[in-house]
């Protein structure tokens, strides 16, 4: 009973992805444009100051030396987190005012004359202007850097698309070729028309990979949903096992239903893709393995075959496409499986990582953030 109301369960979100994805993305970003999210952020932060700064006053009868500390923390908070200079400026001169009106004596009594109101308004001038500078050096910093990594992603990417597909084309070009112009027996068709079906099934999973990457590759932040895993995961076996190659694979078996917001149609891309790259890859491989761990609000996946595994040096080069072994094939040697693996987990705030196998074999994991 479980499993069916499961199974319908993820029918229906799947559904409801693919037709409303593009538009809820877009009403999702319009619901908080910038300016109004800059806008709680600074009225929230400067009525948080407003009242610490009126109970401290309290405290000290009136007498209160905290204030301008306290709005002077506020107007850096405000520069930090919101967009450009502007809100800082603004709670600068909010925070000068409070001062002066509210916890200046004369109290409730806006006094210009007051000696320390020019210290205290540049000064509380000068840090918006200071911090606001920093954060939006810092901002840019990480926007340059992140262009970076993924003009690095996307040329990997056009490395490994490009030996990916040329040479599984002209495999089932020269087939096709020869079924067209020779007359074959059945048994000598057999071996071509097999060639053709496998390398147009790995041209469909090139083609996969890359509808994953376009998903993603226009922003950083993508739309996660709860999921179901045990369900990601049977869906991925599931299709997996449709390969004739397929090997058999072994789930830890868990005590209760793991809900994790993900992406279920990318992640399910990724267990795929692990999988295929164990047959791709693993010599001598008859398992794999997929172990279920949680640790520290982090859901762990380990994809883990029994294979001859890959030595230290070619180990740390994996994930950036490098091919898993020596005698790999060579039509999928470029490892852009991988590559889409990592950049998916990338996007849902988690990391990839390759190790030993304790079957042997090797290990490719990845975790995702799994809140308690």
């Amino acid at each position: 009973m479980r499993s069916i109301v499961l199974s319908n369960m993820r029918t229906e979100k799947q559904r409801c992805r693919n037709t409303d994805h593009k538009e809820d993305g877009l009403m999702h970003k319009e619901k908080f444009p910038r300016f109004w999210r800059n806008l709680l952020l600074t009225s929230g932060i400067m009525a948080a100051a407003l009242v610490l700064s009126m109970f401290l006053a309290r405290v000290n009868d009136d007498n209160n030396p905290f204030a301008t500390a306290v709005f002077i923390l506020a107007v850096a908070l405000i520069a930090r987190f919101t967009s450009g200079y502007g809100w800082g400026i603004a709670a600068s001169i909010a925070g000068t005012f409070f001062v002066n009106y509210i916890f200046t004596y004369p109290f409730w009594t806006f006094n210009i004359t007051y000696p320390g109101y020019a210290l205290t308004a540049a000064v509380m001038l000068i840090v918006s202007m200071i911090i606001s500078a920093l954060t939006t050096q810092i901002k840019q910093q990480e926007q340059f850097r992140f262009e970076a990594e993924r003009e690095k992603m996307h040329a990997n990417l056009l490395r490994a698309i490009a030996h990916d597909i040329r040479t599984p084309l002209a495999s089932i070009l020269g087939a096709s070729s020869a079924l067209q112009e020779q007359t074959l027996s059945a048994e000598d068709q057999e071996p071509l028309v097999d060639g053709i079906r496998r390398d147009a099934q790995w041209l469909v999973r090139v083609t996969e990979n890359l509808l994953s990457v376009t998903r993603i590759s226009g922003d950083i932040s993508i739309r996660k949903e709860d999921e179901v895993l045990e369900e990601i995961i049977g869906s991925a076996v599931h299709k997996y096992r449709r390969s004739p190659e397929a090997l058999p694979v072994l789930v830890d078996t868990q005590d209760r239903i793991l809900i994790v917001p993900m992406d279920g149609v990318l992640i399910e891309q990724v267990l795929i893709n692990l999988f295929d790259n164990v047959n791709a890859h693993a010599a001598g491989a008859t398992q794999i393995w997929l172990h279920i761990t949680t640790k520290s609000n982090r859901i762990i996946l380990s994809v883990e075959d029994n294979g001859a595994g890959v030595d230290a040096a070619r180990m740390s080069r994996l994930l950036e496409g490098s091919p898993a072994s020596e005698h790999a094939d060579s039509r999928r040697g470029m490892g852009i499986g991988l590559t889409v693996c990592r950049t998916i987990v990338r996007a849902h705030q988690g990391e990839m990582h390759v190790s030993r196998s304790a079957h042997g074999g090797l290990a490719v994991s990845f975790d995702l953030p799994y809140p308690q």
